[in-house]
């Protein structure tokens, strides 16, 4: 469900690994799978994969797995449109950035088990049906009547995947990330390995850190690994990658600004504690955000 370069890739995977897979998309998108199929551009391989797709959201209908990809701004939405068409023991991944969609999806959809993953993934869309892949590829998803059962599929069709008790922490680590890089690549549309060397910047993704794990103290969340490896090693791991913000501006739609920096305002605000880059960043992509096409 919302089937761009991240529901794309997964969705692609599990129909290369022989499941039956129906992306919902785009008209063009979708006119483009099924001409060709999806052409998935990965460091790997680079092939024609032959699945469904659909612009109807009631294309969803039977589906054991729905992998959950739209945009945090339209959470609540999609949600809505997805619940008559949802049969029961189906089980709604979030494959989605932010901490809180879960739990907003849950809300919208109380009878349907939903269950949040952290997606470690770098992929754009290159053109209609065609997905590119610039590194890693794992999940991480929290417990579920059907999770292990679920991981095992993923892992079997090239998807790392690990089901944890510690989401929560994975999903802010995994912010904290988004924070320090997004905003910066998207105001200067370049890649990660570029936008790190800039003059200041290293210094600038060090203070928005700083200001996230006081955030998150102060909500209680327990992080996992080592972070400051995790920030050092996404420039190294994905250089080429621009963030979806910056892709999002460069084709002048809106972006999940604020559920990335801009929540850590506002949850900054509700604790007292001072947040001044991350508003300053969260501020600049707003601004670019609203220039007229």
């Amino acid at each position: 469900m919302g089937a761009g370069a991240v529901g794309c890739y997964f969705g692609g995977m599990l129909a290369r690994a022989g499941h039956p897979v129906t992306l919902i998309a785009r008209p063009h998108h979708v006119q483009a799978i099924e001409r060709d199929g999806l052409r998935m551009q990965t460091r790997s391989f680079d092939e024609q994969v032959r699945l469904a797709a659909s612009s109807e959201v009631s294309a969803v209908r039977g589906a054991d797995l729905i992998l959950f990809c739209v945009k945090s701004t339209d959470t609540e939405s999609a949600g809505a449109l997805l619940r008559p068409h949802l049969k029961p023991g189906v089980l709604v991944l979030c494959l989605q950035n932010g901490v809180d969609n879960a739990d907003r999806l849950r809300a919208v959809l109380p009878e349907i088990e939903v269950a949040a993953a952290v997606v470690y993934v770098a992929t754009e869309m290159a053109g209609p049906g065609h997905v590119k892949h610039h590194g890693r590829g794992e999940l991480v998803m929290e417990p579920s009547s059907t999770s292990l059962a679920v991981a095992q599929a993923f892992a079997a069709a090239g998807v790392p995947t690990e089901v944890s008790d510690n989401v929560r922490g994975a999903l802010w680590q995994k912010l904290i990330i988004n924070c320090a890089y997004n905003a910066v690549s998207a105001i200067a549309q370049r890649p990660y390995g570029e936008s790190v060397h800039g003059a200041g910047i290293q210094e600038v993704m060090r203070d928005v850190v700083a200001e996230c794990l006081a955030v998150a103290k102060a909500e209680g969340v327990t992080l996992t690994g080592d972070l400051d490896a995790a920030v050092r090693n996404l420039a190294q791991s994905m250089p080429t990658q621009s963030s979806s913000t910056a892709q999002d501006l460069a084709r002048g739609k809106s972006t999940e600004i604020d559920y990335l920096n801009g929540l850590i305002v506002r949850r900054s605000e509700a604790h007292g504690i001072a947040a001044p880059v991350n508003r300053t960043l969260w501020a600049l992509v707003k601004l670019l955000e609203s220039r007229p096409s």
